[in-house]
């Protein structure tokens, strides 16, 4: 697989400057939007992801109060719904995820599922297995978006937010010998 990148030296030599620029960095390699998940024609959930994480995002009815939704996140399988329903959600996920380190939260009628990917740098292309895969262009995308943030985290003194990639993009999980243990 040919690839090949370029980037620019930060040129600030004070560390509270890069600082800055590496949280500034990290926003432009950030996801720049959600995909969605369309189940027919209705939108189940959005989701986006990071080298660590998956995150979902699940539009809450309006009329239910917030202490009746649950949910239950297993290593590969999440469970989503109101307390005495069946689930509006209940799916084996596309990878195992770390369950100490996953959570949800529930914020303007929005419940926001993190899920710890347990194979950091590996890209997901749906966060339910067999359901709602993106297309493999959007899928490369999201893998030279993670890519440039693995070469971002490993090496915070560059710029890597205007980087392109001509050719194939290594993964991002395994690329070099794979990511480093923090």
């Amino acid at each position: 697989m040919l690839w090949d990148i370029h980037w620019r030296v930060i040129s600030s030599t004070h560390p509270r400057q890069w600082s800055s620029n590496r949280d500034k960095m990290a926003d432009m390699l950030a996801p720049e939007k959600r995909h969605n998940f369309i189940h027919n024609g209705q939108k189940v959930f959005e989701w986006d992801q990071t080298l660590e994480e998956v995150n979902m995002y699940i539009s809450l009815p309006e009329n239910v109060p917030k202490k009746l939704f649950s949910c239950k996140i297993e290593s590969k399988h999440v469970e989503v719904g109101i307390k005495g329903n069946p689930p509006y959600l209940n799916h084996d996920l596309l990878s195992p995820v770390k369950t100490d380190c996953s959570f949800w939260t529930i914020e303007d009628d929005v419940m926001h599922i993190t899920l710890q990917k347990r194979d950091k740098g590996q890209t997901w292309s749906s966060p339910i297995l067999g359901h709602g895969q993106l297309d493999p262009y959007t899928t490369d995308l999201e893998q030279k978006r993670l890519m440039l943030q693995r070469f971002q985290e490993e090496n915070p003194g560059f710029d890597f937010s205007q980087a392109q990639f001509s050719g194939g993009c290594p993964d991002p999980k395994t690329f070099m010998g794979g990511i480093r243990s923090t």
